[in-house]
């Protein structure tokens, strides 16, 4: 079997809320393999966007640890932290977070800035994932005069920009439609599929279970399925 690209042990996770303190994470183990599909459901509160952060590098677990792609995240320097994530971590949001005053084509190249690439191949890395989320024709659009589901398809591309080891995916259908939202589990899987993504996305519905090849339930800070 493959090396886990996400290897979770022991992993705790507690927080302070004045005098109180809350455990939003308790002794999780799990792992996330190359080409998995993984969907994380849980009612609100469970955990699961906390896992998601863990898993990501954006906080650091109170116990226990996370290898990401061999690395140790604890042991990774501050100031390397923003290179992993810019390298090898896409993100999609329930919000988008698109820049309302540039075009599509300039927020999923905006990942790329400062780059190592030259104008000519972050062009034809901006087409590539334009067409992977058939995007094309919408290019120089603003975010404003795009429906629900082409902003989500946007930052799917802009996710997609650095081929990264896994694209994390956070409530990502929140505010879209059902019809826009099997559209857009129905790109995931096209990308997992022909492109060979690996995908980790948290819901609390139970609804898109039918669209991932793995599926981890959360209660109360632990797996419970």
């Amino acid at each position: 079997m493959s090396v886990p690209v996400v290897l979770v042990e022991k992993v705790s996770k507690e927080y302070k809320r004045g005098k109180e303190i809350v455990v939003a994470l308790k002794d999780i183990n799990m792992e996330v393999r190359e080409r998995d599909f993984l969907l994380i459901v849980g009612p609100s509160g469970c955990g699961k966007t906390t896992l998601m952060n863990v898993m990501a590098g954006l906080d650091q677990p109170s116990t226990g640890r996370v290898i990401f792609d061999g690395m140790d995240t604890d042991k990774i320097d501050e100031k390397e932290f923003p290179k992993l994530r810019r390298e090898k971590i896409g993100f999609v949001f329930q919000e988008f977070n698109l820049v309302k005053d540039m075009t599509v084509f300039e927020n999923i190249t905006c990942p790329l800035w400062p780059s190592k690439f030259k104008n000519k191949k972050i062009e034809e890395k901006a087409y590539e994932v334009l067409r992977a989320v058939d995007l094309i024709d919408r290019k120089d659009h603003k975010p404003n005069q795009l429906s629900g589901g082409e902003q989500q398809r946007a930052a799917i591309a802009r996710a997609l920009i650095n081929s990264p080891r896994v694209i994390f995916a956070d409530e990502p259908t929140g505010n879209l439609d059902t019809q826009a939202g099997e559209e857009f589990f129905e790109l995931l899987v096209k990308l997992n599929k022909e492109q060979n993504s690996t995908i980790v996305v948290v819901s609390h519905n139970e609804t898109w279970k039918k669209y991932a090849s793995r599926i981890v339930k959360m209660r109360d800070g632990k797996i419970s399925g």
